[in-house]
């Protein structure tokens, strides 16, 4: 590849802040909820890198192919593969595509081809930019990309922090996960958590329907508990894990689970989703858990819902004695304003 520096190079990271920062020296982008990735691009050769340095491009061959034929000069890029529908980001389709089958993959991409959102420039032709500042970066990465075709976009950036607060809200019904905040004079630092992210975060009164224990600590230390919710028809489905305690906390929840373990296979999630075992993201790895009779409510915080599960483990926050469990439903999470996608790029 004619650039000044091959793959891989780790991308610069963001750290998670409680509020958008304000004052001067601050650019802020929305936060995109796909896959990081970066492009090496010089015209002929194509190589797109995941976060953990892998090359990606097999998994998305529909966007090598499209990138080669918009990208007609050398360009490294950092960014994020996404699927975009008329309904937003679809996160759910982005992680189907990570199959071992080529068939499988192929069939995936005519059906929801991807895109590749970028938000810095690392290079540009023989010029590597890795210590200009983001403000010079980001206006190379507007020159380069200023008549560029699908499947690149280059996303939205402003100074102002109110827009950004405006972003913040309503880019949410169109997939979007917060806001990135970066500063206007700061280089690019591989592999550091030089940027910050204001997520979406949401509080939700879960039943406790199980529990998993510590891996090697069986029977002396609890792992994560297991979080349900009720839908209408009053079956109580698994929706993800809290595992948010300090290594005495854990010990101590032996004691307080303990009265509430069950055999009562239709107790719990018995009659609805269940956390499962191994698959093909869990290898071999144990996923056996103990099953609880769902009475113990507790509140915890969440980022994200992908279908009807949280994306991420979810931050435990206290129990709720006072809450009744039948009272845990999915209706406790209010549903986001659509927003079109094309506006946030025509804006």
């Amino acid at each position: 590849m004619t650039l000044p520096f091959a793959p891989p190079v780790a991308p610069m990271l963001a750290k998670l802040a409680d509020a958008v920062p304000s004052g001067d020296g601050w650019i802020y982008e929305p936060k995109w909820d796909g896959f990081r990735a970066i492009v090496f691009a010089d015209g002929e050769s194509m190589h797109i890198q995941s976060r953990d340095l892998k090359p990606l491009g097999r998994y998305f061959p529909e966007l090598e192919d499209g990138l080669r034929r918009v990208l007609s000069r050398p360009l490294v890029l950092d960014g994020e593969v996404v699927i975009m529908t008329g309904h937003g980001l679809d996160f759910d389709a982005l992680s189907q595509r990570i199959h071992p089958a080529e068939s499988r993959v192929r069939k995936l991409a005519a059906e929801t081809p991807s895109s590749f959102v970028a938000f810095d420039l690392l290079a540009d032709g023989g010029r590597d930019l890795r210590a200009a500042p983001f403000a010079e970066r980001r206006a190379g990465l507007e020159a380069a990309l200023r008549d560029v075709d699908a499947p690149a976009y280059l996303t939205p950036m402003t100074r102002d922090r109110d827009e950004a607060l405006d972003w913040f809200e309503r880019f949410e019904g169109a997939g979007l996960d917060g806001v990135v905040a970066k500063r206007a004079d700061g280089v690019y630092q591989p592999g550091a958590r030089a940027m910050l992210k204001i997520k979406h975060l949401r509080t939700v009164d879960c039943v406790v329907g199980g529990f998993r224990w510590n891996r090697g600590e069986e029977g002396r230390s609890v792992g994560s508990l297991l979080l349900g919710l009720y839908d209408g028809d009053r079956v109580l489905h698994h929706v993800g894990h809290t595992s948010s305690f300090k290594a005495a906390e854990k010990q101590a929840l032996v004691a307080t689970l303990k009265p509430y373990v069950t055999d009562d296979e239709s107790a719990g999630f018995g009659q609805g989703r269940t956390p499962g075992g191994p698959s093909r993201w869990t290898g071999d790895r144990s996923m056996d858990w103990m099953r609880l009779r769902p009475e113990l409510v507790c509140e915890v915080t969440f980022d994200h819902l992908q279908g009807e599960r949280f994306r991420h483990a979810a931050t435990f926050r206290r129990w709720r004695p006072d809450k009744p469990p039948r009272e845990c439903t999915f209706d406790q999470i209010a549903t986001t304003v659509p927003f079109l996608l094309e506006e946030i790029f025509a804006g």
